[in-house]
């Protein structure tokens, strides 16, 4: 279960990382703050270390990053797009040690490790074409001799902060975007992922400087919750993209929304999978394992619910028993594993209080719902239980591996369940009628940002707008339109009449 020492050397070697790294970058590496010490949850390890960014270093940090927002947004956005392609070549050079690294740092299998960069290769590929598509509209006036027409222009600086879960492709997301849209961006990435943060900005930095641009396009300061404050504070950082809880995402959106900057929030999600009786039961069952054991249950998309028609509940459950029998729990960098550990030893204690709620809210643990105490690391046995949907554990997120199955009879009452939580991320149907599918799609169904039928509810495309509703934020990121939040769009009016004719058929003489 350890790791590979020299493995581990030649990683480092390849991202540039060291022993010791700052953990502040704005055209120059710096940091005046503690250091903070990175530890992987495979067995413990000490993997490094960086010295996190001051108060002193934030202001410093945004002061560059609005400064050198006034060169980028002059530089045309095909243009921008090219650097970005740079970035997009840049991270593919280093996708596998990268993907390595998240591995290690993080927790999750290295197929996902590798995925996650991939993810961040193709939304700059997806920002590439964008930067040569982004458009207004030319609007019609009722004026005699003017033109109206929509303008759209940068924001200016975008403040990024992120997850553990996910500590290199939601910056992706934001990043690529933001870029060729015209913004500066500054990042801040979970305290216990500064090493991913650290040779993320290392790849993108060596493009710019390449290029001759600031350094301060693509900033970082790494740091805790007081940083992630300051950065929500600061009337220079135009929007706010915040990756995280519910609660926390509630305070960084009031301080935003309290100096009126923008706000894009990805928060909880207590998504669930539909099943009925007719689904396809082998698609449905591989499609569950998958939402509810990959990542070991961290993704904001794991399935945490899973509704099974009367008719099929009983011989699905069991299937889906043996199917969590036979998950492979262990080291994320072992060929055939397909549950890393838990990324804290905090999340190791939720999960024990989870299994300990269920029980005392008259649930059933029906497999799993124990803590592996014999292997190093962060491991616990993904968990099946049987409770009253109405219990107080299956109405919040647990970011743990425990999937709460629930029976239900009709699919009204399956789709009112799915809706009656307070978040709205994604959500599943497994059907194969069609009456079924435009229900669940359609203004009586699901209520959440993503609705998918005969799909997990994780592993998005990139190409649509990722987001969810209610307490998930309402924010957009990634694909569709969503380029929109990085913007400010301007109705613009040109008068070449030389007359002054008024909306409205106003006359003011």
């Amino acid at each position: 279960m350890s790791l590979n020492k020299a493995a581990l050397k030649d990683i480092f070697q390849e991202l540039d990382l060291k022993e010791e790294n700052y953990g502040v970058y704005h055209g120059n590496w710096e940091g005046h703050g503690e250091m903070v010490e990175s530890v992987s949850p495979i067995d413990g390890t000490i993997l490094g270390k960086v010295i996190m960014g001051s108060q002193d270093d934030l202001q410093k940090t945004i002061s560059k990053v609005e400064e050198a927002k006034f060169i980028w947004s002059q530089v045309p956005t095909p243009k921008r797009g090219e650097i970005v392609r740079q970035m997009r070549d840049a991270l593919n050079a280093k996708r596998e040690p990268l993907g390595k690294l998240v591995s290690i740092e993080m927790g999750k299998i290295l197929p996902e490790g590798i995925g996650e960069v991939q993810e961040y290769i193709d939304m700059a590929d997806y920002a590439v074409g964008l930067s040569r598509m982004i458009n207004g509209q030319i609007l019609p006036s009722e004026r005699p001799g003017h033109f109206m027409l929509e303008q759209w222009n940068p924001l200016g600086v975008v403040g990024v902060i992120t997850a553990f879960n996910f500590p290199v492709a939601v910056y992706g997301w934001n990043s690529t975007i933001a870029l060729v849209c015209g913004n500066t961006v500054l990042w801040k990435g979970a305290p216990t992922t500064n090493l991913t943060s650290v040779a993320v900005t290392k790849i993108l930095a060596s493009v710019l400087e390449e290029n001759d641009l600031p350094g301060a396009i693509c900033s970082l300061v790494c740091g805790g919750a007081d940083i992630g404050e300051g950065i929500a504070k600061d009337r220079r950082i135009n929007l706010v993209s915040f990756t995280g809880s519910t609660p926390v995402g509630r305070k960084v959106g009031g301080i935003v929304q309290e100096r009126f900057g923008k706000s894009l929030l990805e928060l909880g999600g207590n998504n669930a999978i539909i099943v009925m009786d007719d689904a396809d039961q082998e698609l449905a069952l591989r499609s569950v394992l998958f939402a509810a054991v990959g990542t070991a249950g961290q993704r904001c998309t794991t399935t945490r619910r899973l509704f099974l028609h009367s008719r099929i509940h009983d011989e699905l459950l069991e299937k889906l028993k043996k199917a969590y029998k036979q998950v492979k729990i262990g080291n994320p960098l072992e060929s055939g594993v397909l549950c890393g550990p838990l990324h804290t030893k905090a999340a190791v204690d939720v999960y024990r209080k989870g299994i300990e709620e269920v029980k005392a809210q008259g649930g059933t643990i029906i497999y799993g719902g124990q803590v592996i105490d014999d292997k190093k690391g962060n491991y616990v046995m993904p968990t099946l239980t049987t409770i009253k949907h109405s219990a107080p554990i299956v109405q919040k997120e647990t970011f743990v591996p425990i999937l709460h199955v629930i029976i239900f009879e009709t699919l009204e009452e399956a789709i009112a369940m799915n809706n009656s939580v307070a978040q709205g991320l994604s959500s599943s149907l497994f059907t194969t009628k069609m009456e079924n599918i435009f229900r669940w799609i359609g203004p009586s169904g699901a209520d959440s940002g993503i609705v998918n039928v005969n799909a997990p509810t994780n592993g998005a495309e990139i190409g649509g707008a990722f987001g969810g509703e209610k307490e998930t934020g309402g924010g957009r990121e990634a694909g569709s339109d969503s380029w929109k939040q990085y913007m400010r769009r301007a109705t613009c009016t040109i008068n070449y009449s030389g007359a002054l004719p008024l909306a409205q058929g106003i006359k003011f003489e």
